[in-house]
């Protein structure tokens, strides 16, 4: 994901936190902040030493990035949001992590449903 596409300063991770919206299931938890006015969404994706060591932390972490490519059309633009992987996402298969991802992001309300092709 371009730079663009990014939350990286930790005055930014904070501001996102503070904001309080936030829901989870079981894997992931998304806090969301409302950016009036940005072209496209930022993300910042944060995977605890809980989940594992660093090949475990890197490897959810890639899955989460390219689930987020997968649905980047239907996400949000004016919006910066937080992916936090619980424990519970180490050893999943891939299908697994979009599913439970998607499960996030749809609670959250970030995704916009595509229309249907009549």
């Amino acid at each position: 994901m371009r730079k663009s596409y990014r939350v990286k300063k930790e005055s930014e991770f904070q501001r996102v936190f503070e904001t309080h919206q936030s829901v989870a299931n079981r894997k992931f938890i998304i806090y969301q902040m409302a950016k009036p006015g940005q072209p496209h969404f930022r993300v910042g994706i944060s995977v605890g030493k809980k989940v594992g060591n660093a090949v475990n932390r890197n490897w959810v972490k890639r899955r989460i990035r390219q689930t987020l490519l997968e649905v980047k059309p239907q996400l949000k633009a004016e919006v910066d949001f937080l992916v936090i992987a619980r424990p519970a996402a180490h050893g999943l298969e891939m299908a697994e992590i979009k599913r439970n991802l998607v499960h996030a992001l749809k609670m959250a309300d970030l995704l916009v449903e595509e229309p249907t092709a009549d």
